[in-house]
Protein backbone atom coordinates (compact mmCIF):
# COMPACT_ATOMS: atom_id res chain seq x y z
CA UNK A 1 0.00 0.00 0.00
CA UNK A 2 2.86 2.06 0.84
CA UNK A 3 4.29 1.78 -2.38
CA UNK A 4 1.27 2.35 -3.76
CA UNK A 5 0.87 5.40 -2.34
CA UNK A 6 4.70 6.84 -3.35
CA UNK A 7 3.38 5.86 -7.05
CA UNK A 8 0.23 7.96 -7.21
CA UNK A 9 2.19 11.20 -5.12
CA UNK A 10 5.04 10.30 -7.70
CA UNK A 11 2.67 10.35 -10.57
CA UNK A 12 0.84 13.48 -9.41
CA UNK A 13 3.99 15.50 -8.69
CA UNK A 14 4.86 14.93 -12.63
CA UNK A 15 1.13 15.54 -14.13
CA UNK A 16 1.48 19.17 -12.07
CA UNK A 17 5.31 20.24 -13.26
CA UNK A 18 4.73 19.30 -16.96
CA UNK A 19 2.08 22.08 -17.60
CA UNK A 20 4.68 24.46 -16.25
CA UNK A 21 7.49 23.18 -18.46
CA UNK A 22 5.18 23.87 -21.22
CA UNK A 23 4.57 27.49 -21.53
CA UNK A 24 8.23 29.03 -20.96
CA UNK A 25 6.11 31.82 -18.88
CA UNK A 26 6.44 32.37 -14.90
CA UNK A 27 3.22 32.51 -13.54
CA UNK A 28 2.37 35.43 -11.03
CA UNK A 29 3.51 35.25 -7.19
CA UNK A 30 0.02 35.01 -6.35
CA UNK A 31 -0.36 31.90 -7.83
CA UNK A 32 3.18 30.62 -6.69
CA UNK A 33 1.66 30.39 -3.73
CA UNK A 34 -1.47 28.33 -4.63
CA UNK A 35 1.09 26.15 -6.58
CA UNK A 36 2.62 25.04 -2.84
CA UNK A 37 -0.47 24.18 -1.46
CA UNK A 38 -0.62 21.32 -3.65
CA UNK A 39 -0.09 17.50 -2.62
CA UNK A 40 -1.65 15.06 -4.19
CA UNK A 41 -4.53 17.49 -5.47
CA UNK A 42 -4.52 21.44 -5.19
CA UNK A 43 -5.44 21.35 -1.46
CA UNK A 44 -7.54 24.71 -1.85
CA UNK A 45 -9.36 25.13 1.82
CA UNK A 46 -13.32 25.57 1.38
CA UNK A 47 -14.74 28.79 1.25
CA UNK A 48 -16.26 29.84 4.43
CA UNK A 49 -20.10 29.28 4.64
CA UNK A 50 -22.71 31.54 5.44
CA UNK A 51 -25.06 30.92 8.75
CA UNK A 52 -28.15 31.36 5.93
CA UNK A 53 -29.67 27.52 6.61
CA UNK A 54 -29.04 24.85 3.87
CA UNK A 55 -31.50 24.87 1.24
CA UNK A 56 -32.93 28.58 2.08
CA UNK A 57 -35.46 29.44 -0.85
CA UNK A 58 -34.15 32.67 -2.79
CA UNK A 59 -36.04 35.63 -2.58
CA UNK A 60 -36.09 35.69 -6.34
CA UNK A 61 -37.45 32.17 -7.70
CA UNK A 62 -36.98 30.86 -10.64
CA UNK A 63 -35.82 31.86 -13.87
CA UNK A 64 -37.03 32.94 -17.65
CA UNK A 65 -35.18 31.37 -20.05
CA UNK A 66 -35.04 32.62 -24.11
CA UNK A 67 -35.56 29.24 -25.71
CA UNK A 68 -33.51 30.99 -29.19
CA UNK A 69 -34.77 28.02 -31.23
CA UNK A 70 -38.60 28.70 -30.11
CA UNK A 71 -38.01 32.33 -29.69
CA UNK A 72 -40.32 31.63 -26.58
CA UNK A 73 -40.53 32.63 -22.89
CA UNK A 74 -39.73 29.25 -20.95
CA UNK A 75 -39.96 29.05 -17.02
CA UNK A 76 -38.05 27.15 -14.99
CA UNK A 77 -37.66 27.02 -11.12
CA UNK A 78 -34.86 27.28 -9.16
CA UNK A 79 -33.93 23.77 -8.55
CA UNK A 80 -35.35 22.26 -11.95
CA UNK A 81 -32.89 24.88 -13.31
CA UNK A 82 -29.95 23.02 -11.62
CA UNK A 83 -30.70 19.77 -13.05
CA UNK A 84 -30.22 21.45 -16.48
CA UNK A 85 -27.79 23.77 -16.37
CA UNK A 86 -24.91 20.90 -14.85
CA UNK A 87 -25.80 18.12 -17.81
CA UNK A 88 -25.80 20.55 -20.68
CA UNK A 89 -22.26 21.16 -19.22
CA UNK A 90 -20.81 18.10 -17.65
CA UNK A 91 -21.67 14.12 -18.21
CA UNK A 92 -23.56 12.63 -15.69
CA UNK A 93 -20.76 10.27 -15.27
CA UNK A 94 -18.81 12.89 -13.81
CA UNK A 95 -17.76 12.25 -10.15
CA UNK A 96 -20.59 13.43 -7.89
CA UNK A 97 -18.50 16.12 -6.15
CA UNK A 98 -17.44 17.74 -9.78
CA UNK A 99 -21.43 17.72 -10.91
CA UNK A 100 -21.18 19.85 -7.52
CA UNK A 101 -19.10 22.06 -8.33
CA UNK A 102 -20.21 22.98 -12.00
CA UNK A 103 -24.06 23.02 -10.19
CA UNK A 104 -22.81 25.91 -7.64
CA UNK A 105 -20.96 27.75 -10.45
CA UNK A 106 -23.50 27.71 -13.07
CA UNK A 107 -26.45 28.66 -10.35
CA UNK A 108 -24.31 31.45 -9.43
CA UNK A 109 -23.52 32.49 -12.99
CA UNK A 110 -27.01 32.69 -14.14
CA UNK A 111 -28.29 34.02 -11.21
CA UNK A 112 -25.89 36.81 -11.52
CA UNK A 113 -27.63 37.22 -14.87
CA UNK A 114 -30.85 37.50 -13.55
CA UNK A 115 -30.01 39.67 -10.92
CA UNK A 116 -28.81 42.11 -13.86
CA UNK A 117 -31.79 42.10 -16.13
CA UNK A 118 -34.31 41.76 -13.58
CA UNK A 119 -32.89 45.74 -12.39
CA UNK A 120 -32.05 46.39 -16.49
CA UNK A 121 -33.75 44.65 -18.62
CA UNK A 122 -32.36 43.65 -22.40
CA UNK A 123 -35.71 44.49 -24.49
CA UNK A 124 -34.47 41.74 -27.04
CA UNK A 125 -34.75 38.95 -24.18
CA UNK A 126 -38.44 39.68 -24.39
CA UNK A 127 -38.03 39.68 -20.75
CA UNK A 128 -36.40 36.57 -20.19
CA UNK A 129 -32.92 36.66 -17.93
CA UNK A 130 -30.98 35.12 -20.37
CA UNK A 131 -30.97 33.00 -23.92
CA UNK A 132 -30.62 29.20 -24.27
CA UNK A 133 -30.84 26.81 -27.33
CA UNK A 134 -32.34 23.92 -25.44
CA UNK A 135 -32.60 22.23 -28.43
CA UNK A 136 -29.06 21.91 -29.00
CA UNK A 137 -28.20 21.35 -25.40
CA UNK A 138 -26.83 24.77 -24.41
CA UNK A 139 -27.24 26.34 -21.07
CA UNK A 140 -30.44 24.40 -19.87
CA UNK A 141 -32.39 21.01 -21.00
CA UNK A 142 -35.64 20.09 -19.23
CA UNK A 143 -36.13 16.73 -17.98
CA UNK A 144 -38.28 15.49 -20.56
CA UNK A 145 -35.53 16.03 -22.73
CA UNK A 146 -33.22 14.28 -20.36
CA UNK A 147 -35.30 11.28 -20.58
CA UNK A 148 -34.89 11.77 -24.80
CA UNK A 149 -31.43 11.48 -24.64
CA UNK A 150 -30.39 9.31 -22.11
CA UNK A 151 -33.19 6.85 -22.80
CA UNK A 152 -32.75 3.29 -20.42
CA UNK A 153 -30.10 5.51 -18.29
CA UNK A 154 -32.55 8.26 -17.20
CA UNK A 155 -33.29 6.73 -13.60
CA UNK A 156 -29.72 5.94 -13.02
CA UNK A 157 -28.55 9.61 -14.54
CA UNK A 158 -31.69 11.26 -12.64
CA UNK A 159 -31.10 9.86 -9.18
CA UNK A 160 -27.29 10.51 -9.33
CA UNK A 161 -27.97 14.21 -10.35
CA UNK A 162 -31.07 14.28 -7.01
CA UNK A 163 -28.15 13.68 -4.72
CA UNK A 164 -25.80 16.42 -6.34
CA UNK A 165 -28.65 18.69 -6.30
CA UNK A 166 -29.89 18.41 -2.83
CA UNK A 167 -26.52 18.62 -1.62
CA UNK A 168 -26.04 21.74 -3.40
CA UNK A 169 -29.47 23.63 -4.11
CA UNK A 170 -29.31 27.31 -3.08
CA UNK A 171 -25.71 27.16 -2.95
CA UNK A 172 -23.40 30.68 -4.60
CA UNK A 173 -20.23 31.83 -5.09
CA UNK A 174 -20.04 35.75 -3.71
CA UNK A 175 -16.66 37.95 -3.73
CA UNK A 176 -17.25 41.68 -1.40
CA UNK A 177 -21.24 40.57 -0.95
CA UNK A 178 -22.38 40.23 -4.64
CA UNK A 179 -22.30 37.15 -6.88
CA UNK A 180 -19.13 36.05 -8.35
CA UNK A 181 -18.78 36.11 -12.13
CA UNK A 182 -18.36 32.21 -11.94
CA UNK A 183 -17.20 31.63 -15.64
CA UNK A 184 -16.03 27.76 -16.66
CA UNK A 185 -14.95 25.72 -19.82
CA UNK A 186 -13.71 22.48 -21.03
CA UNK A 187 -10.30 22.16 -20.81
CA UNK A 188 -7.30 24.48 -19.54
CA UNK A 189 -3.90 24.59 -20.89
CA UNK A 190 -2.35 23.29 -17.43
CA UNK A 191 -3.07 26.72 -16.00
CA UNK A 192 -6.07 28.59 -15.81
CA UNK A 193 -6.16 32.56 -17.47
CA UNK A 194 -6.59 35.79 -15.49
CA UNK A 195 -10.03 37.55 -16.64
CA UNK A 196 -7.70 40.86 -17.07
CA UNK A 197 -5.61 38.78 -19.82
CA UNK A 198 -8.36 37.88 -21.42
CA UNK A 199 -10.87 40.19 -21.36
CA UNK A 200 -9.67 43.13 -19.46
CA UNK A 201 -11.56 42.60 -16.55
CA UNK A 202 -10.01 42.33 -13.42
CA UNK A 203 -11.81 40.34 -10.97
CA UNK A 204 -9.89 39.21 -8.05
CA UNK A 205 -10.67 35.41 -7.69
CA UNK A 206 -10.40 34.86 -12.05
CA UNK A 207 -6.61 34.45 -11.63
CA UNK A 208 -4.24 32.13 -13.34
CA UNK A 209 -4.39 28.88 -11.31
CA UNK A 210 -2.67 25.27 -11.63
CA UNK A 211 -5.52 22.64 -13.27
CA UNK A 212 -2.38 20.01 -13.84
CA UNK A 213 -5.01 17.05 -14.58
CA UNK A 214 -6.11 18.50 -17.71
CA UNK A 215 -3.09 18.19 -19.83
CA UNK A 216 -3.90 14.06 -19.76
CA UNK A 217 -7.32 15.05 -21.37
CA UNK A 218 -8.68 13.49 -24.18
CA UNK A 219 -9.03 16.47 -26.36
CA UNK A 220 -6.74 18.22 -24.87
CA UNK A 221 -4.26 19.14 -27.23
CA UNK A 222 -5.31 19.04 -30.91
CA UNK A 223 -4.07 20.71 -34.43
CA UNK A 224 -5.67 22.20 -37.37
CA UNK A 225 -4.33 22.31 -41.13
CA UNK A 226 -5.00 24.98 -43.21
CA UNK A 227 -3.90 25.97 -47.32
CA UNK A 228 -2.03 28.98 -47.73
CA UNK A 229 -5.09 29.83 -49.93
CA UNK A 230 -7.39 29.49 -46.84
CA UNK A 231 -5.18 30.82 -44.79
CA UNK A 232 -4.59 34.04 -46.51
CA UNK A 233 -8.91 34.30 -47.19
CA UNK A 234 -9.49 33.68 -43.15
CA UNK A 235 -6.81 36.00 -42.08
CA UNK A 236 -8.02 39.11 -45.00
CA UNK A 237 -11.50 38.64 -43.46
CA UNK A 238 -10.00 39.35 -39.97
CA UNK A 239 -7.78 42.18 -41.09
CA UNK A 240 -8.18 43.32 -44.46
CA UNK A 241 -4.75 45.39 -44.11
CA UNK A 242 -2.38 42.27 -43.71
CA UNK A 243 0.04 42.24 -46.15
CA UNK A 244 0.08 38.60 -47.18
CA UNK A 245 2.55 38.73 -50.29
CA UNK A 246 5.58 36.86 -51.03
CA UNK A 247 7.14 34.17 -49.26
CA UNK A 248 4.36 32.20 -46.83
CA UNK A 249 6.96 31.36 -44.01
CA UNK A 250 7.38 34.86 -43.48
CA UNK A 251 3.70 36.09 -43.36
CA UNK A 252 3.75 34.77 -39.27
CA UNK A 253 5.50 37.67 -37.04
CA UNK A 254 5.68 37.80 -33.11
CA UNK A 255 3.37 36.25 -30.87
CA UNK A 256 2.59 38.34 -27.37
CA UNK A 257 1.14 35.28 -24.63
CA UNK A 258 -0.38 35.43 -21.41
CA UNK A 259 1.61 34.17 -18.48
CA UNK A 260 -0.26 31.07 -18.95
CA UNK A 261 0.40 30.54 -22.51
CA UNK A 262 -2.59 31.91 -24.72
CA UNK A 263 -2.02 34.26 -27.55
CA UNK A 264 -3.12 37.78 -26.28
CA UNK A 265 -1.79 39.70 -29.43
CA UNK A 266 -0.07 37.99 -32.94
CA UNK A 267 1.18 39.58 -36.08
CA UNK A 268 0.10 38.39 -39.36
CA UNK A 269 1.11 40.51 -42.52
CA UNK A 270 2.39 43.19 -40.67
CA UNK A 271 -0.53 43.40 -38.38
CA UNK A 272 -1.61 42.94 -35.24
CA UNK A 273 -4.45 40.54 -34.44
CA UNK A 274 -5.63 39.70 -30.97
CA UNK A 275 -5.47 35.58 -30.68
CA UNK A 276 -9.19 35.93 -29.66
CA UNK A 277 -10.13 36.53 -33.50
CA UNK A 278 -7.24 34.23 -34.75
CA UNK A 279 -9.23 31.64 -32.51
CA UNK A 280 -13.16 32.59 -34.37
CA UNK A 281 -11.48 33.16 -37.69
CA UNK A 282 -9.86 29.53 -37.70
CA UNK A 283 -12.89 27.74 -35.14
CA UNK A 284 -10.16 26.79 -32.55
CA UNK A 285 -10.94 25.22 -29.78
CA UNK A 286 -8.67 27.56 -27.92
CA UNK A 287 -6.17 30.84 -28.16
CA UNK A 288 -3.53 28.84 -26.57
CA UNK A 289 -1.61 27.76 -30.23
CA UNK A 290 1.65 27.98 -32.03
CA UNK A 291 1.22 28.13 -36.11
CA UNK A 292 3.68 26.60 -38.28
CA UNK A 293 4.37 26.65 -42.08
CA UNK A 294 5.71 23.82 -44.15
CA UNK A 295 4.91 22.32 -47.41
CA UNK A 296 1.94 25.05 -48.80
CA UNK A 297 0.49 24.66 -45.22
CA UNK A 298 0.06 26.59 -42.08
CA UNK A 299 -0.80 23.88 -38.72
CA UNK A 300 -2.54 25.49 -35.48
CA UNK A 301 -1.20 23.43 -32.72
CA UNK A 302 -3.84 23.83 -29.69
CA UNK A 303 -4.01 23.58 -26.22
CA UNK A 304 -6.87 23.41 -24.08
CA UNK A 305 -10.47 23.88 -24.69
CA UNK A 306 -12.08 26.94 -23.98
CA UNK A 307 -11.54 31.01 -22.71
CA UNK A 308 -9.51 29.45 -20.37
CA UNK A 309 -11.03 32.01 -17.32
CA UNK A 310 -11.92 30.16 -13.99
CA UNK A 311 -13.00 27.07 -13.65
CA UNK A 312 -11.82 23.95 -15.70
CA UNK A 313 -14.11 21.04 -16.08
CA UNK A 314 -11.84 18.17 -16.91
CA UNK A 315 -9.45 20.15 -13.69
CA UNK A 316 -12.75 20.00 -11.38
CA UNK A 317 -13.19 16.35 -12.12
CA UNK A 318 -9.32 15.40 -12.21
CA UNK A 319 -9.85 17.17 -8.42
CA UNK A 320 -12.68 14.94 -7.56
CA UNK A 321 -11.29 11.73 -8.75
CA UNK A 322 -8.38 12.32 -6.40
CA UNK A 323 -10.44 12.53 -3.45
CA UNK A 324 -11.22 16.78 -3.55
CA UNK A 325 -15.03 17.87 -2.34
CA UNK A 326 -17.05 20.47 -4.35
CA UNK A 327 -16.08 22.85 -1.89
CA UNK A 328 -12.17 22.69 -2.30
CA UNK A 329 -12.51 22.15 -5.74
CA UNK A 330 -14.40 25.92 -6.03
CA UNK A 331 -12.29 27.52 -3.44
CA UNK A 332 -9.50 26.59 -6.29
CA UNK A 333 -10.71 27.78 -9.13
CA UNK A 334 -12.56 30.85 -7.21
CA UNK A 335 -9.94 31.44 -4.49
CA UNK A 336 -11.40 34.62 -2.27
CA UNK A 337 -14.92 34.03 -3.25
CA UNK A 338 -17.06 32.36 -0.59
CA UNK A 339 -19.52 29.78 -0.65
CA UNK A 340 -22.61 31.17 1.03
CA UNK A 341 -26.62 30.60 0.66
CA UNK A 342 -28.52 32.44 -1.86
CA UNK A 343 -31.66 34.21 0.09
Amino acid sequence: MKGKAFLGLLLFLIMFIVPFLSIGAKIPDKTDKLKKAASSVPQAKPQQQSAAAPGAKSAVSGFKILDTKSNTVITADDRSFLYGAIVTEMSPDFHPEALKAQGVAAYTFYSRLREQQRSNPTASLKGADFAADTQGWQIYVTKEQMKQRWGANFDTYYNKLTKVVDAIYGKVLKSDGELADATYYAISSGNTETSEDIWGGKRKYLVAVASPGDVFASGYQTSAVFSTAQFKTAVLKTAPKANLSGDPSTWVGSIQRTASGTVKNIQIGGVNIKGSDIRSAFGLRSPNFSISYANGSFTFLVKGYGHGVGMSQVGANYMASQGASYQQILAWYYPTTTLTTLH
